[in-house]
């Protein structure tokens, strides 16, 4: 259950819940007061569910969401920054954003963020570290940053927007400090869904990702993960593990007997 707003000081250091219902892990980003701004207690929070996660076989999807129905996550919180006391602090700051977004992206099964209100700046880059994002009509995505902070994004996490979004969306981001509803962000960036409907659509989009091939999906994240950064990535491993492995042998099984595969994430 949510915090309340009422009962959450802002100066609250909020945390990051982790519920596992069977093959569905939820993360549940919960400073409703400070629209889920991020702390650093939060980010480690995070971290920690992130290395959770990936240790459990039997997770085959991962739903991000925000706590109090105004915000998926409203950036870092800005009061950190006032220890800053020279450009190494940034430096020292953005690698460790880094990791906690690299956990993210890295994580083994498909994940959907869930965006209701909000999601700009660091919030922007969590929801954008996921596979799959669902908001609501209305939710905002953007990094005002040239008109709120004066700071400016790691080449890494620019590379992640630009890969999603592409050039023209990440400099009006940027350059005109826009911050688009859902409904104008690029086509399949996404599913833009009444909020009514938002949990049955998510439930629908776990049910169809449990019962795929998780060893299949496992391979092609991990080889896009690379392809990223590398286009000459070699996924030798990936192509070895997946034919190696039990699923494989299920799968060609199952399909010659007519009957649903059952996967084992082997």
């Amino acid at each position: 259950m949510s915090i309340a707003e009422s009962d959450q000081p802002k100066t609250s250091p909020g945390t990051v819940r982790l519920a596992v219902d069977g093959p569905v892990a939820r993360i549940t980003f919960d400073r409703p007061s400070a629209r889920n701004a991020m702390t650093w207690r939060m980010y480690e929070d995070l971290a920690g569910a992130c290395a959770t996660i990936s240790a459990d076989p039997s997770i085959r999807v991962t739903v991000l969401r925000g706590a109090g129905g105004k915000a998926f996550v409203a950036g870092t919180d800005i009061e950190q920054f006032l220890a800053f006391r020279s450009g190494d602090d940034a430096i020292e700051y953005e690698k460790k954003v880094e990791a906690y977004i690299s956990g993210l992206e890295s994580l083994p099964m498909p994940t959907i963020a869930v965006i209701d209100g909000w999601a700009v700046g660091g919030g922007m880059a969590i929801a954008n570290a996921c596979d799959f994002r669902v908001a609501v009509p209305g939710a905002r995505f953007g990094v005002p940053i040239a008109r709120t902070l004066g700071n400016c994004l790691s080449a890494a996490n620019l590379r992640r927007l630009t890969a999603t979004l592409g050039l023209p969306t990440v400099k009006r981001m940027i350059f005109l400090a826009e911050t688009p509803s859902a409904e104008e962000m690029p086509p399949n960036y996404a599913d833009v869904v009444p909020a009514e409907a938002v949990d049955a659509h998510i439930e629908a989009m776990c049910a169809r990702i449990a019962g795929l091939a998780p060893v299949t999906l496992r391979s092609t994240k991990e080889a896009l993960r690379r392809l990223a950064t590398d286009p000459e990535a070699n996924g030798s491993d990936l192509v070895r593990q997946t034919y190696g492995s039990a699923d494989f042998r299920e799968g060609i099984e199952a399909f010659l007997a007519k009957r649903p595969p059952q996967w084992r994430g082997e």
